[in-house]
């Protein structure tokens, strides 16, 4: 896991120098991955909690305002609403990659798999470590019947967080029609 280190590092700078508000602490997002890599699966909800709220963390009490107001939005069934909250986050701050997952999801919930996968993009652009980002490139690509692409990205996840909840049964889904039926 110490790989990862000068990738977070780099994409720390990345963020930092696009104007973006102060990022999670780097230090203990690496260390989080690093204990998921070994968790129990008992442990590892616990982990993959703690560093969605790391990158939840803008460093702005606007961004922070309008990321709140776009998940209430999506509670509330108002994917339209929580988009235009989300785009206002995404405006403020270009280098916040919660701003960009969480508006794909907003597009997801209206059927806009194209920009939703820019913003996953982009948010892996500024965190490729982010499984919620991958699992969302994951479930685009089976949607629309790539499966063999949704397969790596599956696997890509399940390298990062090895017990997420939602890959094993995506990849014992996927694996017969990706690498065929014994017969």
């Amino acid at each position: 896991m110490n790989k990862l280190k000068p990738v977070l590092a780099a994409a720390s700078l990345i963020v930092m120098g696009s104007g973006a508000m102060a990022p999670a602490d780097e230090a203990r997002v690496a260390d989080l991955l690093s204990e998921l890599q070994s968790a129990p699966a008992s442990r590892a909800a616990q982990i993959a909690d703690e560093l969605q709220l790391e990158w939840a963390k803008s460093g702005s009490a606007s961004a922070d305002f309008l990321l709140s107001r776009g998940r209430k939005a999506l509670e509330a069934q108002d994917p339209e609403a929580a988009i235009d909250h989300f785009s206002a986050l995404v405006d403020h701050a270009p280098g916040f990659a919660t701003g960009y997952v969480e508006r794909a999801r907003a597009y997801l919930e209206t059927g806009l798999f194209g920009p939703a996968l820019q913003d996953l993009e982009a948010a892996l652009g500024l965190n490729p470590q982010h499984f919620e980002a991958l699992s969302g490139v994951a479930l685009i690509l089976e949607m629309i019947d790539r499966p063999e692409a949704a397969y790596d990205a599956y696997l890509m996840v399940r390298s990062i967080h090895p017990h997420h909840p939602a890959v094993t049964e995506a990849l014992e889904r996927l694996e017969p029609v990706v690498k065929g039926r014994r017969l």
